[in-house]
């Protein structure tokens, strides 16, 4: 996610330069044609392809406040993330306490001490800690409609990347033998979850840690993981409608590619109305440039926002959220060695 006030002339014409250096040509192509080779019957009326322009706005329009929408829903579920994921960890660290295993008079269940208490508390924090990790780098795994940007900006890309695998990461926060079981599995971050509701089940019945009531809100709040888990999947595994993205780009490229034609008529009726040099038609080169670029931009804004977790500049930043969480949770358990928050890179936030 960029986050500085306003964007960098770098960014934009790393993004923009393919787009002006195509317009540049074909609009120096049809001005050398009618300006140079007399070709004055290429030019067309203007009127028509104003209409064409405003029917391209709208159709793009349409396209970009549907892809903002699909941004802003990732941004909402990861903030109920976060949300549930200190709700947990507060649930984890004030339910499952001694009280109840030492009411309890027969001699099959353990007696457990605070110490052992406290480090069924950090396996279950750092468990989710887990979670929340593998969802961020499964819904960062590449799909077969992934968008992929020009080759300057996928570089720029490509230097911000952390080349983290999921149980790399996961391995960080599990135990050895609970890491290579999750190797095995095809996604990582459900059965994390149900290794957490394995465990919850175990300190109920045989240390009894806590009631049937505490052990239902732990379980609710496992349930609400997997929703929000499974909203971010719908969204990661549902391509935006091709029809709308792909005629969107249709469009805004006929267009442009008319543009220069209806420009002809548009200078060569002012040179002669009010007696202006011919060298006035040289202005088409630069306005067919810049008003290409405009709709070339609000082409490439939709595209880039059709996928919000693909760990782009528009992203959710996911990585800077989970880091948020992590410092919350370690915090919550009293440790002073905490992780520092996720820096933007080049203003952007990932």
């Amino acid at each position: 996610m960029y986050i500085k006030r306003n964007i960098s002339f770098k960014l934009v014409i790393r993004y923009a330069w393919i787009g002006i250096l195509q317009s540049f040509l074909w609009s120096s192509l049809i001005f050398t044609l009618y300006y140079f080779m007399g070709w004055h019957f290429i030019a067309i009326p203007f009127q028509p392809l104003s209409v064409i322009g405003i029917a391209v706005a709208f159709f793009t329009g349409f396209k970009n406040n549907q892809s903002y929408d699909r941004f802003w829903e990732g941004r909402k579920i990861w903030g109920g993330i976060v949300n549930t994921s200190r709700t947990f960890t507060n649930q984890v660290l004030n339910l499952i306490t001694l009280e109840d295993n030492e009411d309890i008079q027969d001699n099959k269940t353990p007696k457990v001490s605070i110490k052992e208490v406290k480090e069924y508390q950090k396996i279950l924090v750092y468990r989710h800690i887990a979670w929340i990790n593998a969802l961020r780098l499964q819904l960062r795994q590449p799909s077969s409609f992934s968008f992929k940007e020009n080759k300057f900006v996928e570089t720029l890309f490509d230097k911000h990347r952390e080349n983290e695998f999921i149980c790399q990461t996961t391995g960080l926060y599990v135990s050895y033998e609970e890491n290579e079981d999750l190797k095995k599995r095809q996604n990582v971050a459900t059965h994390i979850i149900k290794n957490q509701a394995k465990q919850l089940k175990e300190l109920k019945e045989k240390y009894k840690l806590m009631d049937g009531f505490d052990f239902s809100l732990l379980m609710n709040n496992l349930e609400e993981c997997y929703t929000l888990q499974g909203k971010c999947e719908r969204i990661k595994n549902t391509p935006f409608p091709r029809q709308y993205a792909y005629f969107s780009k249709v469009f805004t490229y006929i267009f442009i590619f008319l543009l220069p034609f209806g420009l002809l008529d548009v200078f060569a009726g002012q040179i002669k109305s009010e007696g202006l040099s011919s060298m006035y038609m040289f202005l088409i080169i630069p306005v067919s440039i810049l008003i290409s670029w405009m709709f070339i931009t609000w082409e490439t804004v939709g595209n880039s926002s059709e996928d919000p977790f693909e760990n782009k500049i528009n992203d959710v930043p996911m990585s800077a959220l989970c880091r948020t969480i992590e410092i919350d949770l370690l915090d919550m358990l009293d440790e002073t060695n905490l992780p520092p928050k996720v820096q933007p890179k080049d203003n952007i936030l990932y």
